[in-house]
């Protein structure tokens, strides 16, 4: 019975240690041997005691003969180390050392310590993971630590918890340990969280205005945005708080404003001084000129001294267009007309140069020559062909009205761009900076939320890009084979998660199983993932339906393809512009104006032919695109 007892008794130990995975070694201190009692620490080997130190890291095998010894002598009874134990016992591999705590008590006969009986357990594990915590908090230390955006965090009674840099930057903090008067004051006290937020149930905030706190000396504008945190029980853990200081992108702003004042005034000027401009140009095709009363000639010089051609003065009213005119009346009586200062501009035969046959613009100045008694001797002066001057001013109305309109259009696209690209990047920023501290349900919300702004940040950079080569007049139409029905089954795929209108239905119409065709299929996709984001944008009930087809046009195999909605429609006015760029139906609406633009310039590119059908507004839309395969 004894027997039995004692043999379940070490079944039960020997189960208890395979479960706890712990080693039981033992050191016989009269034949310096160490053996496994359990386990396999040495492999199954049975070895001298300083073998046995040779498992030790170099750096922990001082306190492990310490740890022995003070055992073997009768110092301590029981005592504890830990030290790093090589795993790699054949000697042939680099050592796999693991972290060990042993428990070791000496077992003693006669009042002598006859044994040293240790149990180890392995902890690298244990360890290796609160290194990894500790590494992986010190990392999210860092990012909340250098993040461009200020944040901080706050208890659920709206006291501060701790703030980064960049905050306690914008808030002019004491120091980086902390702010006296950040500290005392709550949340909820603070303007304008007083007035808009719930301490019982905040919710998200965000708002950019002019902030002012007198005790810090502030005087900024911020972009602000509060959002609470719960844990998995709906319980508020904390209130995250993220600042952006944008003070200088508001005076860029107002700077923007002042110089297209400016800018207007300076075209102004240039108006008022266009007359001046050709009194600028004396070196474009001028000629001199000079009259003598005494011989009753007029001579034309190539620069000052060389006549290139001279009539008689009863002939000089010929040489003009205009007999008309006053200027060339009066030259009937030279001596009487010659007297004062003139300025002529009109046309004249080309009988000077005789380089053309093209009547002259010419613009000429005469001075009256006399002699030192006053007596009129004739005149001198210049002339000049200002043919083109005059083509070059047509042209300069023509351009200064199109740069007028052209500055417009790209100030408004800056200020959009501003708008369209910081909306995208201020949501991934904000909500990936709280991403580490949400679990479950909220984040995957969160990841939504980003991707969906990548996405929105993806399209906008493409459609620039897109613009950008546009600009520089070059559209790269890269045509291969390709399966258009398997490419649109794809491509209906990915863009049905757009559809995000309870009340919205995505439909497709694939009328064939394939379709081999060989066209730019990228271009064609970008084409129809146009068409069905301005969809998305205006229709809120119905469907949104995209399909293709084949179709014949002037005796040409062709890709018709379309997106049909019932959605706000577009009024007759707005579809004679819908395909400039720029143009918005509703500058409301988030979106460049750049989309529709692209769409025709690829079809165009193409030889291909776009549209949109609609009989007003409310009545729906369907954009088309037909291009030649």
């Amino acid at each position: 019975m004894n027997e039995n007892i004692m043999f379940d008794e070490q079944q039960a130990m020997t189960m208890a240690l395979d479960i706890s995975g712990n080693h039981v070694m033992c050191l016989d201190l009269e034949q310096n041997r160490v053996y496994d009692l359990h386990g396999k620490a040495l492999f199954g080997n049975n070895v001298g005691i300083e073998v046995c130190y040779t498992y030790i890291h170099p750096d922990d095998r001082q306190q492990f003969r310490t740890f022995i010894e003070r055992l073997s002598n009768g110092s301590d009874k029981e005592a504890e180390c830990r030290y790093r134990w090589d795993y790699n016992y054949t000697g042939q591999r680099e050592p796999d050392w693991h972290y060990m705590h042993g428990h070791a008590i000496a077992e003693y006969v006669d009042g002598k310590p006859v044994n040293i009986i240790a149990t180890l357990t392995d902890e690298t594990e244990a360890i290796m993971k609160e290194w990894e915590v500790e590494q992986l908090s010190e990392r999210y230390k860092t990012i909340f630590e250098n993040s461009i955006i200020g944040l901080s965090f706050y208890s659920p009674d709206g006291r501060l918890l701790d703030a980064n840099r960049a905050m306690r930057k914008i808030c002019h903090f004491e120091s980086d340990a902390g702010d006296e008067f950040f500290s005392k004051v709550n949340l909820f006290d603070m303007s304008p969280f007083n007035e808009v937020m719930d301490r019982n149930h905040p919710e998200d905030y965000w708002a950019c205005s002019l902030s002012i706190i007198p005790e810090r000396n502030m005087h900024v504008y911020l972009e602000i945005s509060i959002h609470p945190l719960y844990d998995d029980n709906g319980n508020l853990i904390y209130i995250a708080v993220s600042a952006n200081d944008v003070t200088e992108e508001r005076e860029m702003y107002e700077n923007v404003k002042k110089n297209d004042v400016e800018m207007q005034k300076l075209i102004q000027s240039i108006k008022n001084y266009e007359a001046e401009l050709r009194y600028m140009m004396q070196f474009c095709k001028m000629q001199a000129w000079r009259i003598s009363l005494d011989r009753d000639i007029i001579e034309f010089y190539s620069g000052l001294n060389t006549v290139v051609r001279s009539f008689i003065l009863r002939q000089m009213q010929k040489i003009f267009v205009n007999q008309e005119e006053e200027f060339v009346k009066a030259l009937a009586n030279p001596a009487e007309a010659l007297r004062k200062p003139l300025v002529y501009v009109g046309q004249m035969y080309p009988v000077v140069t005789q380089s053309s046959t093209e009547l002259q613009w010419v613009h000429i100045n005469c001075i009256p020559e006399f002699d030192k008694n006053g007596r009129l001797l004739g005149a001198f002066g210049v002339w000049r062909n200002i043919n083109d001057l005059m083509h070059k001013q047509d042209q300069l109305k023509k351009e200064t009205k199109r740069a007028k309109e052209s500055g417009q259009m790209k100030t408004l696209f800056l200020a959009n761009m501003t708008h369209e690209i910081r909306t995208p990047i201020n949501a991934i920023v904000g909500f990936s900076e709280v991403l580490s501290s949400l679990t479950g349900p909220d984040r995957q919300e969160i990841l939504q939320i980003i991707k969906n702004n990548c996405d929105m940040l993806l399209r906008l950079v493409d459609d620039i890009l897109t613009a950008s080569s546009l600009e520089s007049g070059t559209v790269s139409i890269e045509p291969e084979n390709v399966d258009f029905a398997k490419t649109f089954n794809e491509l209906c795929e990915s863009l049905s998660p757009r559809v995000q209108e309870p009340g919205v239905a995505f439909l497709k119409d694939n009328p064939y199983d394939a379709l081999p065709v060989r066209i730019d299929a990228g271009r064609v996709s970008q084409v129809i993932t146009n068409f069905v984001t301005n969809a998305v944008k205006y229709t809120h009930e119905g469907h949104i339906k995209v399909g293709y087809c084949i179709e014949e046009r002037n005796s040409q195999r062709g890709l018709y393809v379309y997106c049909e909605d019932t959605g706000d429609g577009i009024s007759y006015e707005a579809q004679q512009k819908i395909f400039e760029r720029f143009f918005k139906v509703n500058d409301f609406i988030q979106g460049t104006g750049l989309g529709l633009s692209i769409c025709k310039a690829f079809a165009d590119a193409c030889h291909g032919d776009i549209g949109v059908i609609s009989e007003g507004k409310g009545k729906g839309s369907v954009f088309w695109m037909w291009i030649p395969c």
